[in-house]
């Protein structure tokens, strides 16, 4: 690709959840007291020695690049212009978990160079961990992410910085990034942000109001040439099966509200997609780094291969031009480039979910696979 044909299009690499908490955190050089109030675990090493005797020990402390793993090199190869994940963890050390709650997902403030190693861009905090250890830990992680000089919208210190869209610049275009998490990912009502206190930009659903207060915050900030990405924490964790009130809300975003892609997350593992009007809807993008490594009970969705989507975007209508995906593994905690089985089977799973929106995906080269749609 020569420069001028790179300056015609914009390259970006999406990851779904990426979760370096319990587990992963106590791998890393620096980690928080390992303390849970789960159900059966209680205390975070307990997931290190549940993966190690799924697939071999764990070299503990593991380097920051060493989760990344193999993704490093696509990296290097793909040159995105931009990395977007959603981070499902609370980067603090405040010691107050967020009551009546399953699950608490926290990383040490010093193991923020993991993300740094990867080159993170920017960051979704708008999610169902966000406050995992309070407000005060929200509060933490935005001071210790922009710190590092990483973006991140769908969270701030009142509903005024909550709202905000992360701003990039391009190649000469202007890209607005809006967060957003909804009430049926799990998010509680309390964790909205306000007037007078932190929290995340929440949305208690998706009908006509929600349209609505969505539009006029996208277009209050949005200038006719800018790009516009929408990430949304959305739906349950398990299950292909996308709500009709899903696709609405993100027609309308859409037609209404001048989106160019919608970035969908919260289910454990790869929804279908979808290519409306021309512009990219990917429902759920699946876990990208987690510690579920030898949980039992969910092995039908194949929950130790996670996806890399490279979206390649025409810069003056903010159509999708291509989108090739790349299927990894988490084994030891690391991302592998995936088997050849594990790869045709992504494949038959996104094309069987692909058939009610028209696309299928297709193989490219050994490693990658390709979205085709009408």
């Amino acid at each position: 690709m020569t420069m001028s044909q790179r300056d015609n299009r914009l390259i970006l690499f999406l990851a779904g959840d990426v979760m370096t908490g319990r587990g992963i955190d106590q791998a890393l050089p620096y980690s928080v007291p390992p303390i849970l109030y789960e159900s059966y675990v209680k205390d975070a090493r307990d997931y290190i020695h549940i993966a190690e005797s799924e697939n071999g020990n764990i070299k503990i402390p593991v380097s920051y690049v060493y989760p990344w793993g193999d993704a490093m090199e696509v990296w290097k190869e793909e040159k995105p212009d931009l990395k977007f994940i959603n981070l499902e963890t609370s980067i603090t050390t405040h010691y107050e978990a967020w009551p009546r709650k399953g699950i608490h997902y926290r990383m040490h403030p010093a193991n923020i160079e993991l993300l740094k190693s990867a080159g993170i861009d920017h960051c979704s905090l708008a999610n169902n961990h966000m406050l995992d250890w309070s407000r005060p830990g929200l509060e933490e992680t935005m001071k210790t992410i922009g710190k590092a000089g990483i973006r991140f919208s769908g969270a701030g210190l009142d509903k005024i910085n909550a709202v905000k869209p992360s701003i990039f610049y391009k190649n000469g275009i202007r890209i607005l990034v809006f967060s957003y998490g909804a009430a049926n990912s799990g998010i509680p009502s309390a964790w909205a942000a306000d007037q007078s206190q932190s929290g995340i930009n929440y949305i208690s659903g998706f009908g006509d109001n929600e349209v609505e207060e969505v539009r006029k915050n996208i277009l209050s900030y949005k200038k006719t040439e800018d790009l516009v990405i929408f990430s949304i924490h959305w739906g349950g964790n398990w299950g292909y099966k996308i709500p009709r009130e899903h696709m609405d809300f993100a027609h309308h975003l859409i037609d209404e509200a001048g989106v160019d892609l919608i970035f969908g997350h919260s289910s454990h593992h790869p929804l279908g997609m979808e290519v409306y009007k021309g512009k990219l809807i990917i429902y759920g993008a699946g876990d990208f780094i987690n510690d579920y490594e030898g949980i039992r009970g969910h092995e039908e969705y194949r929950p130790e291969l996670s996806l890399m989507y490279f979206p390649e975007i025409a810069p003056q209508n903010g159509e999708l031009i291509k989108l090739k995906i790349i299927p990894m593994e988490i084994r030891k905690f690391r991302l592998n480039h995936a088997k050849q089985e594990q790869i045709r089977w992504v494949r038959e799973v996104l094309t069987r979910e692909g058939e009610q929106f028209g696309n299928k995906v297709e193989h490219g080269d050994v490693e990658n696979l390709f979205l085709k749609w009408k």
